[in-house]
């Protein structure tokens, strides 16, 4: 194998070395006819459990292809446990949404309907596949897992208070989120809400609950995936890990 591998496909086979790894059609036309590579070159795998390890291409066709473990580059290291709750948006937003939560460290995302959002139908199949691709170009060791869409007043009957759950409350009902963050540190949820905010009864339902906490981002009127990534930024910069050690850890 020669040169620095850069291109990082998440793979469901349980990685080891030695490990004999076969690509999907997609990943086999990925690699051979956009990526140009062929037998003898370097990729780099990640199977969400078992760290990143790079592996030699052993031949490779239109439809499928092999590789062969040769060694691990970095040890595996789990997310910190924040999930993203989000009402969808228009598809572009959402795929938006889906993108930015994997980069920011989301460890699972669940489409959340709610009284005015506008967008339904979800499309988990397409969302997996976002988040995996999203997890790839981030060097992300996992891929977060998506939950099935679930109604908020369904969500909040089922929550396990153990959790502690913020929305992002744009009525001007919440404190900053870098303070409340910081009081509340532990298992983590954020709650992002539809274009059109929340419902009065939602937030009713949201303020009454004992394991929910209002969050403000500030003065201006987010858009829904802004408010997702601004809400996951400052989570990660008050109870994650931002200072790269996790991506330092390689095995030696």
């Amino acid at each position: 194998m020669s040169g620095a591998a850069k291109i990082r496909l998440y793979v469901k086979t349980p990685l080891a070395v030695g490990a004999r790894v076969v690509f999907d059609e997609n990943q086999s036309r990925y690699l051979g006819a956009v990526m140009r590579l062929s037998a003898g070159a370097e990729v780099l795998l990640f199977d969400g459990q078992n760290g990143e390890f790079a592996a030699e291409i052993v031949n490779l066709g239109k439809k499928t292809g092999e590789a062969v473990v040769k060694k691990q580059t970095r040890k595996f290291v789990p997310a910190k446990d924040v999930w993203l709750l989000f009402a969808p948006v228009k598809k572009d937003r959402t795929d938006f949404i889906i993108e930015k939560a994997t980069e920011l460290g989301a460890s699972v995302i669940v489409p959340v309907i709610t009284r005015y959002t506008i967008a339904e139908k979800v499309r988990l199949e397409r969302f997996c596949a976002q988040a995996a691709e999203a997890s790839e170009q981030s060097r992300r060791l996992d891929v977060p897992e998506i939950k099935e869409p679930v109604r908020l007043k369904d969500l909040l009957a089922v929550w396990d208070p153990s959790r502690r759950l913020f929305f992002m409350d744009e009525s001007g009902g919440g404190r900053p989120a870098r303070m409340v963050f910081a009081e509340n540190k532990g298992a983590a949820a954020l709650l992002v809400g539809p274009e059109g905010g929340f419902a009065e009864e939602e937030l009713n339902a949201l303020r009454a609950a004992p394991f929910a906490r209002a969050v403000s981002l500030g003065p201006l009127i987010l858009r829904a995936e802004t408010a997702v990534a601004a809400a996951l930024s400052v989570w990660q910069s008050v109870c994650g890990c931002w200072d790269g050690e996790e991506n330092e850890k390689e095995s030696r």
